[in-house]
């Protein structure tokens, strides 16, 4: 989390430290507000990051025994979309040795110009077998999968359009009943409450339940992992 969000923390920290120089030398009302905000910088500095290391570290978010509740019966095949950072290949290719995976990578740096992205990138490069492929153009047959996966990933795409074309893209590729996986933070209280400004850069609950909707899918399954993270299941064909 810090490795790939260190500016954010560099900022935080000098807020919280210049404000904290200032407050001496400020009159009385505009020292209190001085204070006040170096607490607060601090305390979301320190906020963020124990809520990071407890979703991330010491979950069952990357164990992914959660799977189960939102994906009852193992895929034949599975499809693995990433976009810049692939959060799910690995794990799913030794959960389940005898599915066909395909993996997808989106990643477009035109477009994902987050530095945060790039960071994870150059960290975590994309698995060899990895496709690309475009939002509205996935690299799969129709009907191929079992099961699509989300991870982290549909949220970096910041154009609704796209969002949309990438899920009916998923849609498409999934066999009747097949499953779509969402997991997601939630832009709600209580990722508000530990990421601060830093929770409006996820989509609330309802953005995920429009994309799904609008690509002829239908809510399966819902899970709740480390009480600030959300796994969605939506079925195609409402099976």
């Amino acid at each position: 989390m810090i490795a790939y969000n260190w500016p954010q923390y560099v900022a935080g920290a000098a807020t919280a430290a210049g404000c904290a120089a200032l407050s001496g030398r400020l009159p009385a009302p505009l020292r209190t507000l001085a204070r006040t905000g170096a607490a607060a910088a601090l305390g979301l500095l320190l906020s963020a990051t124990a809520a990071s290391w407890l979703v991330y570290d010491r979950s069952e978010l990357y164990g992914y025994d959660w799977l189960e509740a939102v994906l009852p019966q193992v895929p034949a095949a599975h499809l693995v979309v990433a976009t810049g950072l692939d959060e799910a290949s690995d794990v799913l290719a030794a959960r389940w040795p005898g599915s066909r995976q395909l993996t997808v990578d989106l990643y477009d740096p035109a477009v994902m110009t987050e530095g945060s992205v790039r960071r994870a990138r150059r960290r975590v490069p994309p698995p060899p077998h990895a496709l690309p492929g475009r939002p509205g153009a996935l690299p799969v047959a129709a009907a191929a999968v079992d099961a699509a996966f989300l991870v982290f990933a549909a949220h970096e795409l910041r154009r609704a359009h796209q969002r949309q074309q990438l899920f009916k893209e998923c849609a498409r590729v999934l066999r009747p009943g097949g499953r779509l996986i969402v997991v997601e933070h939630l832009r709600d209280s209580a990722n508000t409450a530990v990421f601060g400004p830093g929770a409006w850069h996820f989509f609330p609950r309802a953005e995920w339940l429009r994309l799904a909707g609008r690509a002829g899918l239908s809510l399966a399954a819902e899970r709740r992992i480390a009480g600030l993270v959300t796994a969605f299941a939506f079925t195609r064909g409402g099976a």
